[in-house]
């Protein structure tokens, strides 16, 4: 133990753990900010793009932006402005204290290549010696470039015509308190020692359309109140009012930094090929939108009053439905991820030239899982649309023309093996999940069909949904486990079964679904914590195991909400609250020391978190109503 420990922390020498960043962003691309003041991860011009900054997969070669004390002795901590995307790192000294205010102003739904990260440092008790360096390495480090400096600043400009343009913040009679010196890297950096009150900074711009400039501080102020208003103003749309409203909201605000406002697409997360295993190989890229992920931001999105978000998704989903109407092949009509602009070229590359966080290789850019077939997008595509019709959602003839194309599909095809939700590469399995949402997708259709009076394959829907149901409880049932399991013929268990009640599959007050949630306990959860199956029991086609699937803990509260286990619930939540970083934000899986893994933030933790939040509050608004029940949440 004492071994593996030590080697452990060697791997992590040079390397900042996953939690300790925050985000920020423009609602087109994003970038995390560590609790030391570095900028190890940025792409631009979109969430897809190839990176700037990527230290945090090679930490000598991915290049980095870094605003951080000179004394190597010193504290750190680090806050979101309230109810902003604004982030504040800071550090304190016995010789003073200074500040990074980040933030990135808000693009707008037009697409465009210009991306500005704005990094203001200031000095407010004693004094304070910032060390600046700024090394971006562009193309994930495969391009090189040179830099100009200018008397206002500097330009890096890469091999293929990308440029960074460095501008300085100050007032025109501040005193120049250091120069930019390059290195041999053709990198910047400076020493600034500043006294309280003193605040200078950087505005780093791409795809600027002129030479440095010096940026005066009351530009400097336009654009931090803007930006702090425009998310305030966003978030002030929140109509709920539970008890955990701080999480909540900080969980809308992150989510709405993983949106691309130009389509309305969510991306699953900011980052690629953070590991699943320290040292591992599940080191997958998250920068795409899933069509599963997605339309579970209908439920959260809506339940919160993001009336807008729900519908640019929905209108996106509706884009690709109708491009793929009528097509279909061995992977259906609907892939299960695309490019936020819609596009669906994911092809799978792995950067050898990178070492990977903390040496977790491959990593990963693209997404070959993008052609699997997983047969439950059907079902939460439908359920998402069924459920914004259930809010006033219109939709429109030509969309249902083409989902009836779609289902059409799907009725010839939902019997068959498919790679399943978690997308294992092991081959395909007769996966129950893939066959209950199977189900829904026709319940859904047939509830829709009925409440808007479009025409439908009424009769071959009903059918295939009544088959598929029957199928699950004669096949998916196992008697021995006294649960449902992974797929036919097995014994695994799986939480993403877990949302049999929650679509209306089976009650959540049937003796069936109560042994499941049992036995769930038994082999899935961990002291609260839940796994998305045993790759052991259930080989996936990869090597090493994972950590407890943080979605999963969060569906399992919902569950077991549900179920009326009210008590058992709130603790498994009020557990998992201790699992978010500083700032609430969660990646995708947390390891057995309580680190978290995985790309970061999750989409899908984030949503699922709300969702939870949801419908726990309505349980014990009913069990414990009265003045601090959360009505209209």
């Amino acid at each position: 133990m004492r071994r593996n420990w030590l080697e452990r922390q060697a791997l992590m020498d040079g390397y900042p753990l996953i939690e300790n960043h925050g985000l920020i962003g423009d609602l087109q691309t994003a970038a995390l900010v560590t609790t030391e003041g570095v900028i190890d991860w940025f792409c631009s011009p979109r969430f897809d793009s190839p990176s700037v900054f990527g230290a945090l997969l090679d930490k000598d070669n991915g290049g980095h932006c870094t605003v951080r004390p000179a004394h190597p002795t010193h504290a750190t901590k680090q806050l979101y402005l309230p109810d902003t995307a604004v982030l504040v790192t800071r550090f304190m000294t016995e010789a003073g204290a200074g500040e990074v205010v980040d933030f990135m102003p808000v693009t707008g739904t037009t697409v465009t290549s210009c991306h500005r990260l704005v990094r203001l440092i200031r000095c407010v008790r004693g004094s304070m010696t910032f060390q600046v360096d700024i090394a971006p390495r562009f193309d994930y480090g495969r391009s090189k470039h040179d830099l100009h400096i200018t008397p206002n600043g500097a330009v890096f400009a890469a091999e293929d015509g990308t440029k960074l343009t460095v501008h300085r913040i100050r007032e025109p009679g501040d005193e120049r308190l250091a120069d930019f010196v390059m290195d041999r890297e053709a990198d910047l950096s400076l020493s600034l020692t500043l006294r309280a009150g003193q605040q200078r900074g950087l505005m780093l711009e791409m795809g600027a359309d002129g030479p440095p400039a010096d940026v005066h501080l009351d530009t400097y102020e336009r654009l931090f109140n803007e930006t702090a208003g425009f998310w305030r103003s966003w978030l002030a749309q929140s109509r709920y009012a539970g008890r955990w409203r701080e999480m909540v909201e900080r969980s809308a605000i992150t989510l709405k930094l993983m949106t691309f406002a130009p389509s309305g697409a969510v991306v699953a997360a900011p980052t690629t090929a953070l590991p699943e295993q320290l040292g591992g190989e599940r080191n997958w890229d998250y920068r795409f939108t899933w069509i599963r992920d997605a339309s579970f931001s209908v439920y959260a999105l809506l339940g919160l009053g993001f009336t807008q978000e729900a519908r640019a998704f929905i209108a996106w989903l509706s884009d690709r439905v109708k491009e793929q109407a009528g097509s279909g092949g061995t992977t259906g009509p609907l892939n299960i991820m695309y490019k936020v602009d819609g596009s669906s070229d994911l092809k799978e590359q792995i950067l050898d030239h990178w070492e990977g966080y903390a040496g977790s290789r491959p990593v990963r850019i693209g997404n070959g899982a993008a052609t699997q077939l997983q047969l439950d997008i059907y079902g939460e595509a439908l359920d998402s649309m069924y459920f914004a019709h259930q809010h006033g959602f219109q939709g429109d003839y030509g969309g249902w023309t083409s989902m009836r194309a779609n289902l059409d599909w799907l009725a010839d095809h939902w019997d068959q093996a498919e790679e399943g939700i978690w997308e294992t590469r092991g081959g395909r399995q007769d996966f129950t999940y893939g066959r209950v949402m199977s189900w829904v997708a026709f319940d859904r259709a047939l509830r829709l069909a009925g409440a808007k009076g479009w025409p439908s394959a009424g009769g071959r829907w009903q059918t295939e949904r009544d088959a598929a149901y029957e199928q699950v409880m004669a096949k998916g049932w196992n008697e021995g486990r006294r649960a449902f399991v992974q797929h036919y013929g097995s014994d695994v268990l799986d939480s993403s079964l877990l949302r049999m009640a929650t679509v209306g599959f089976v009650s959540s007050e049937d003796p069936i679904w109560s042994s499941t949630l049992d036995a769930i306990e038994r082999e899935l959860v961990s002291d609260s914590l839940v796994y998305r199956y045993n790759p052991e029991a259930s080989p996936d086609g990869l090597r090493g195991s994972e950590g407890t699937f943080s979605l999963c803990t969060f569906m399992y509260v919902d569950a077991l909400a549900r179920a009326g286990r009210t008590d058992k619930a709130r603790l498994v939540f009020e557990k998992m609250m201790g699992y978010a970083n500083h700032l609430g934000l969660y990646s995708e899986e947390i390891d057995p020391t309580g680190r978290q893994l995985g790309n970061f933030p999750q989409a899908f933790t984030h949503l699922a978190l709300i969702d939870a939040t949801l419908t726990l509050d309505r349980a014990l608004d009913t069990r414990y109503p009265g003045p601090g029940s959360a009505r209209g949440s």
